[in-house]
């Protein structure tokens, strides 16, 4: 009895410990998402960086849309919560929890205002990104050195005259080469439709001005990071995951 009881301590004490890990201190920039609740399709968005004494000083803010049917929890650099409802693939919700920033941004034109060691790449006819579950490139990027001829790399092309994907940030939910197929592709910051009128199928959207702002700032040597959660949730976490 003495045992089992010791073992209920120490995977609870665990579950705290794994809780308890969040925004590590080598973050110095920081994107803060906040929704209204689980199944709201608005966020507003701050932006953050940390000063020289290690506090966190709040540089803008802006309204966003999000999926269509809110958030649920998703794979990046957070620990799940036991039992929560996660992102699967077309649940119309975006990811919530932590998420890395710096892995790269994407548009039709041959460049945008960016830092150097953010890397950015021109989206053409060749570019493609996979969010068919079974296929061996899910969630990932690929430039192919044909047109595309197949239906599976047509379905894939990432330039389809779309206004709205015309320059976007991906966001590391369920990213390579760890992504687990039907956990959610395809997760970015992108310029959001009917000017903020239309919710997305699980991205976070603004205006073409606030997400130019924020592709300009992102510095990957700041280990930049996105936290987007329901208002009752940040509240919860926000002092055991170092959050602002």
């Amino acid at each position: 009895m003495r045992h089992c009881l010791l073992a209920l301590i120490l995977t609870f004490c665990c579950s705290l410990s794994a809780m308890a890990q969040g925004i590590g201190k080598e973050t110095r920039q920081l994107l803060v998402g906040i929704a209204p609740d689980w199944n709201s399709s608005y966020v507003t968005l701050y932006q953050y960086e940390k000063g020289a004494l290690g506090k966190w000083r709040k540089t803008s803010s802006w309204k966003g849309r999000l999926g269509k049917n809110g958030l649920a929890w998703g794979l990046g650099l957070h620990p799940v919560p036991s039992g929560a409802k996660m992102k699967v693939e077309g649940d119309g919700r975006t990811p919530a929890g932590i998420f890395d920033i710096s892995h790269g941004a994407y548009g039709y034109a041959a460049s945008v205002k960016k830092k150097a060691s953010l890397p950015y790449r021109q989206i053409t006819t060749r570019s493609l990104w996979y969010e068919d579950t079974a296929s061996p490139y899910y969630n990932s990027f690929r430039l192919i050195n044909h047109e595309p001829s197949t239906t599976a790399e047509k379905k894939a092309q990432m330039k389809q005259g779309d206004y709205a994907h015309s320059l976007k940030l991906f966001i590391s939910h369920n990213a390579p080469p760890q992504a687990r197929p039907g956990y959610g592709s395809a997760i970015f910051f992108h310029i959001w439709r009917g000017g903020g009128s239309r919710a997305t199928a699980g991205c976070t959207t603004m205006s073409e001005p606030h997400l130019r702002k924020l592709i300009a700032n992102t510095d990957p040597g700041k280990k930049p990071r996105y936290v987007i959660l329901p208002q009752s949730e940040y509240d919860r976490y926000r002092q055991a995951w170092n959050l602002p």
